[in-house]
Formats: structure tokens, sequence, C-alpha cells
């Protein structure tokens, strides 16, 4: 029996040496040069070249960072060659980092980017102490619909989970500006047309971890309306179990009496002195005034004109307390009628009526 298991297994060993896989011939990578190793550019923008040599043809040239405006030329058939970078200016404090993607067939190499911030007197705008400017929209330098690079609009009607009763649009309706940015101020109009009130609400595109939020708001007044400066997660799954910051609220039919608030599992709407806060602000409908917040992984604390209204501090007990250390997007927005702003009625003789802002500011910590 020995002998026969012997021969019969030879088969199957010289079975298995023949069909094991054999390793893949390794194909060369495209070898990518640039130089210089790094563009560094000044204030206010401008341009820079940089020079590119590939083992085979076919240079494409890109970046995915929003105030790098163009490279030139995108592409080149050949081996080597020149291209241009030209950047937007950088207005804000931070100094900014960035890469120009350089691609020869599947092989990329990174050519870094860098800009230095404005010096904080330059830009004319006070910063908080420890702070850096690293996100704003002043309304100075443009005019029309709010810059499309910076906010979008979230759009619909369906009382939005309060019984609202405006129809949000995208900036316009049938032609008519309901969002407008004009004379160094965003308006931000609530207008009755074709039998609704048609307004707007304005979502940042970027998102913050952690900072100095603050924004120059002037209120519209009348029974009904129901302004908001706010955050939420852009990572959101539920309410409120993913938070919500409430930096400045206002109901028409309360006029001047402003509020912050949060909201999360543990506390949602309870109205009490932990998660909301409500003060008067004198001329709030006629006059600007400053709503910000400090936000911190320990704390958040809200301000009017500088003056601290609530403190909404991190007790270390998980998620339903603190569900605040994910990226929050902002919000402007103004509401028609709904639970809180239509708990008196409204009155329609008000309209049309707008919040205006002069400026929306995102600070963190150097």
């Amino acid at each position: 029996m020995k002998p026969i298991h012997t021969l019969t297994a030879i088969p199957f060993i010289f079975l298995a040496i023949c069909c094991a896989p054999q390793p893949a011939a390794e194909v060369p990578e495209n070898s990518i040069a640039f130089s210089p190793e790094k563009l560094e550019f000044e204030q206010p923008g401008g341009e820079l070249k940089f020079y590119v040599t590939s083992s085979a043809a076919g240079i494409q040239v890109y970046s995915e960072d929003d105030w790098v405006t163009s490279i030139e030329p995108p592409y080149s058939v050949a081996t080597e060659g020149n291209f241009t970078v030209k950047v937007k200016p950088n207005t804000l404090t931070a100094t900014r980092e960035g890469k120009v993607v350089i691609k020869v067939g599947q092989t990329r190499a990174y050519l870094p980017i860098v800009q230095p911030g404005l010096d904080p007197v330059e830009t004319g705008i006070e910063t908080p102490e420890g702070y850096t400017l690293v996100w704003h929209d002043e309304f100075d330098d443009y005019e029309g619909l709010p810059a499309t690079a910076d906010w979008k609009y979230q759009t619909g009607d369906g009382g939005w989970g309060n019984n609202e009763l405006q129809d949000y649009v995208a900036g316009e309706y049938n032609g008519v500006k309901i969002a407008e940015v004009s004379n160094g101020t965003l308006k931000v109009h609530a207008k009755k047309i074709d039998g609704k009130v048609r307004s707007v609400r304005l979502n940042t595109r970027k998102s913050w971890t952690y900072g100095w939020i603050e924004a120059s708001l002037k209120l519209p007044s009348g029974k009904g309306t129901w302004p908001a400066f706010w955050m939420m997660p852009s990572q959101f799954t539920g309410w409120p179990k993913d938070g919500e910051i409430d930096i400045m609220e206002e109901v028409g039919y309360h006029a001047d009496y402003c509020s912050a608030s949060i909201h999360c599992n543990r506390y949602n709407n309870g109205g009490t002195p932990t998660e909301h806060s409500e003060r008067y602000v004198a001329g709030s409908q006629t006059s600007f005034h400053v709503y910000a917040m400090e936000w911190t992984e320990d704390y958040m604390t809200f301000y009017q004109d500088g003056k601290s209204i609530l403190t909404y501090r991190n007790n270390g007990q998980g998620h339903d307390y603190w569900p605040f250390y994910k990226p929050f997007y902002i919000i402007l927005n103004l509401a028609w009628g709904g639970n809180w702003g239509g708990a008196q009625g409204v009155d329609e003789s008000c309209l049309p009526t707008a919040m205006e802002v002069d400026y929306v500011r995102v600070f963190q910590k150097n």
C-alpha cells in the first residue's frame, strides 16, 4: 500500500507546482521631477511658474484648492514644460497651504504651495486674543446674489419641523431678489409673492470645529418674523442627537429680546438656564449689533455686543451632553410664522422686511 500512495501523490505535486501563480512582471512607474520644490506666494496674490520633467509624455496639472484661480497650461503632450499658477489674494490673517497635483499616467507628484496671511492690522478686523481669522464675508467686494463660492441655498417649503409658513428659495423668485448684497451688507428678505412668503436660508459651504464665530446683524421687525444666526453639523444623522447651536434668535412679537441656545439629546427646548438665555438688546431692529460664540472642546460661551449671556460646558459625560466635537456650518435665515415665530399670529402688513448682515467671521486658535 505504501508504494501506491507515493505514486498517486506525484501527479498532484506536479499539478500544484505547474498551477502555482507566478509573480507579475514589474511595470516601471513614470518619474516626475519639478522645480522649485515649493511655490511661496506673497500678498496680495499673483502668479508663479514651475518646471516639470517626466519620463513619459502627457503632463496634467491641477489643484483642488479654491484659492488657486488657474494653472496654465492645464495639460502638456510633451515630457517637460513650464506651468504658471495664479492665486487669489489672501484676505485672512492665517497662512494658507495647498498643493498642485502633477499627474503623468497613473503617477502623481505634489508641489506644495503656501501664502502668508495679512497682518491683522491690515485687515481692519479686530481679532480676539489668541485667535486667527480663518474665514469671513464682509459683503464689501461684490453686489448681487451672495457669492456661491462661500454660500449655498437650502430650499423648500413644508414647515421645516416647526410649522413655519415661508418658502425658502435659491436667492430669487421669478426675477425678484430675495437675498442680495448691496452697499456693503447682505439683505435676507421676506416678501409675499404669488400668495406665499418667500425667504432664504443660506448655509456656509465650509464647516469648522471650535473657534470664535460672530456676525453683525440688524434684525427685521414685525409680528411673524423669526430671524436666526446658528450652526448645524455637517455630518448630520439625526436631531437633536447631533446637536444644534443657536448663536442668535429673535421673534418679532417679542422685539429686541435675543436668545442663545444649544440643543442635544440631554437638553432640548427645555428652556433651562443650562441650555438657553435671553437678553434685551436695545435697537436690535434699527441698528447693527454683534452676536458671537466662543467654542472650545470644554465650553461654549455666547455673547451679545461683547457681553457674555450663556456658557454651556462639556461635562465629560458623552455624546448625549456634548455632540459638539465635529464640524458645524453657519446658517443665516429669516423664517415666517411657525411654532415660535407665529406663536402670537402673523401680521403681513410688515412685509416686505429683511434681516441685514454686515459681516460674518470665523476665527480659530493660533
